[in-house]
């Protein structure tokens, strides 16, 4: 039985079959990174992802749907590369996606302020009921990432699924103030490129959703509040350019608490084959249980 785990040979593999189906030469494939998924540039040139074993076959094509229909409304998000098998391409439990590239490769993200002008062009939205974007579900993955988990201690794992369910409470319990829209779903400079052009373009279609306006906003402000990502001009200029500063809202503690667990949980899929990751992981955890600081909590 093939490994379940997406390390870099196991990922390789999947790409030649992947290619081969879709009839796509994968000469020259460079692996980008490893995340949610593994993401490939090839010499056509052709952006591939590569899902975790038993990822959602639906939500990839949901996320092909969202990316076609941003095309027909012409709003600058990434193109869907098509194949004549179609999308996504399916190979052994995977689900396999071909995108245009954005760039030459050389990544240069979009500033705080083009990200909120940007997201509020995105909210206005209303698309079509062929789309098909499913509700928001906060916490889809975190349950999973959790108990699947064979790098976590026993400890660890009980520790985050307790944190799992009084979170899980406390966001059933807020009470937005934006109505629900359209939403990226993990908004944040990382998932704005500048194209070929110098314009900015969203990329990573994953979480697009229809749900509270709020959990977009929410990213920018943690990373700024939280983290020191962001300056606090950054972060002002970014609420300026949006019309909205998150973080006077009362909710606003609950959702930083959810999105840094959902942080956690995401990069403990990395720990078992990343080193650097196993030793974030490690912080994160520790800073968890104890409030400390997150100040030295590095971006992945």
């Amino acid at each position: 039985m093939p490994s379940r785990e997406l390390d870099e040979p196991r990922a390789r593999t999947l790409l030649r079959e992947a290619c081969r189906v879709a009839a796509i030469s994968p000469e020259r494939e460079r692996l980008i990174r490893i995340g949610s998924n593994a993401i490939f540039r090839l010499a056509d040139p052709v952006v591939v992802r590569i899902s975790r074993h038993g990822a959602d076959i639906e939500s990839a094509r949901r996320t092909v749907q969202a990316a076609r229909w941003l095309e027909s409304a012409g709003y600058p998000a990434v193109r869907v590369f098509n194949v004549a098998a179609g999308q996504p391409v399916i190979v052994e439990g995977h689900a396999i996606t071909f995108w245009r590239p954005v760039s030459d490769g050389r990544d240069t993200y979009a500033s705080t302020s083009q990200l909120a002008e940007l997201l509020a062009q995105l909210h206005r939205l209303t698309p079509p009921g062929a789309v098909g974007l499913s509700e928001l579900q906060p916490f889809e993955n975190a349950e999973r990432r959790i108990s699947a988990n064979e790098w976590l201690t026993p400890h660890d794992r009980r520790y985050l699924s307790g944190l799992f369910e009084d979170l899980r409470d406390a966001y059933a319990e807020l009470k937005f103030v934006l109505p629900d829209g359209v939403i990226h779903g993990d908004a944040n400079v990382g998932n704005v490129l500048l194209d070929f052009d110098g314009k900015p373009v969203v990329i990573d279609l994953d979480g697009f959703a229809i749900g509270p306006r709020e959990w977009d906003l929410a990213l920018t402000a943690i990373y700024y509040e939280s983290f020191g990502w962001h300056t606090r001009e950054e972060y002002e200029m970014f609420a300026r350019g949006y019309g909205v500063d998150i973080m006077d809202w009362s909710g606003y503690p609950v959702m930083r608490a959810v999105r840094e667990f959902l942080m956690v949980t995401w990069i403990a899929q990395k720990a078992a084959d990343d080193r650097r990751a196993e030793a974030e992981v490690r912080k994160r955890i520790t800073a968890l249980r104890s409030g400390a600081s997150r100040r030295d909590w590095k971006p992945f």
